[in-house]
């Protein structure tokens, strides 16, 4: 398509670190400044905004202050990508060309309201930060679906828009969605896979999809599109049915994790000639080659509210050399989404409920 009073007090940084912060920053506005070009909509008023985008989340979804707009209940997690060096002739990024690269991470549920029930959708997201040695970061987000449901960023705002309350009742129309999903045929492989998806009762049983394409780039400068999956190692079979409950995926997560660490391989899909690269709504057909590029450990959760995933973007366009986006307009327009949300809910630190019940104490 990728946080309540006074935040928790934080040591004060360090001139290299406020160097460092910085810097990262310096990353992020490069990346998503090329997607505002696409959506910003500043010379044409009719164009779809990343202001239009958010608020229709809201609108469907009720302001949360200090949360992220979508996907917006998730814990955060840490750990480390051990690479097996099998992309290494494909990607010049240090991440696949290095024994092992630092994570922190987040799960997640593809959804704006972050008291909403475990088992309301049966999405479940995964998003990743990278960072190298060399200081640049490879930012990911992922979900257990395995196509989008539509290939564009109007067709998904439309969906937003059919799901949003009418003035006369104010909760959506019944028939809007059906009307939607009749008018978009591209929606045929994601209908078929939701109608015999369910929720699950762990976030460790999932496979999480790129969904999007991108680019692997060698030092030579040939480049190889791509998707990539992460692939759990020896877990347990996703169980049939999620139990009750509301919060159910974040205390499952931190029983198993404490544990011991939890292991995702990640295979990297390789392209064919003629495979649509900048559609997310189709799927690349079987028998592709897949790369083993090495193994996601997670070694321990942290609370959200506070965790380190908490003020993170995980824009899929903040890539290191050796990897590059494609022309997907999708990408642009979560780059340009994320960072709109990012800005909105970073002004709302000080209402995030854990810095109001720290506030009291």
């Amino acid at each position: 398509m990728v946080d309540r009073s006074t935040p928790p007090t934080r040591p004060p940084l360090s001139g290299a670190s406020l160097v460092l912060r910085l810097a990262g920053i310096a990353v992020v506005v490069a990346a998503v400044a090329g997607a505002f070009a696409y959506v910003n909509g500043t010379l044409d008023p009719q164009r779809l905004t990343p202001k239009k985008l958010i608020n229709v989340l809201e609108t469907n979804n009720g302001v949360h202050p200090g949360f992220r707009r979508n996907h917006s209940k998730g814990v955060c997690v840490i750990g480390h990508f051990e690479s097996s060096f099998d992309a290494r002739s494909y990607s010049s990024a240090q991440v696949f060309n290095q024994a092992r690269t630092p994570v922190v991470g987040r799960f997640a549920l593809p959804a704006g309201n972050p008291y909403a029930p475990d088992g309301a959708v049966p999405i479940r997201s995964m998003a990743l930060r990278f960072t190298q040695a060399n200081g640049q970061q490879w930012r990911t987000g992922m979900n257990s679906m395995p196509v989008f449901p539509v290939g564009t960023p109007e067709a998904f705002y439309q969906f937003q828009q059919a799901q949003s309350p009418v003035p006369a009742t104010g909760k959506p129309d019944p028939a809007a969605v059906p009307a939607f999903f009749a008018s978009h045929p591209e929606s045929a492989p994601f209908l078929a896979w939701i109608k015999t998806a369910k929720p699950s009762a762990s976030y460790v049983t999932e496979t999480y999809n790129s969904v999007n394409a991108f680019y692997l780039v060698n030092a030579a400068g040939q480049r190889q599109a791509v998707r990539w999956s992460m692939v759990p190692v020896a877990q347990d079979a996703p169980v049939a049915t999620a139990p009750a409950g509301t919060d159910f995926l974040e205390k499952d997560l931190v029983q198993r994790i404490a544990a011991g660490p939890l292991r995702w391989q990640l295979n990297i899909i390789l392209a064919n000639p003629g495979d649509p690269v900048n559609d997310a709504s189709k799927a690349w057909p079987e028998g592709r080659k897949v790369l083993n590029a090495g193994t996601l450990v997670l070694e321990s959760t942290q609370p959200q509210l506070n965790g380190e995933c908490r003020d993170i973007n995980y824009d899929p366009l903040v890539l290191p050399a050796g990897i590059e986006g494609s022309d997907d307009p999708l990408l642009a327009a979560r780059s340009a989404g994320y960072s709109n949300s990012y800005l909105r809910r970073t002004s709302e630190v000080s209402q995030l409920p854990a810095a109001k019940q720290e506030a009291q104490q």
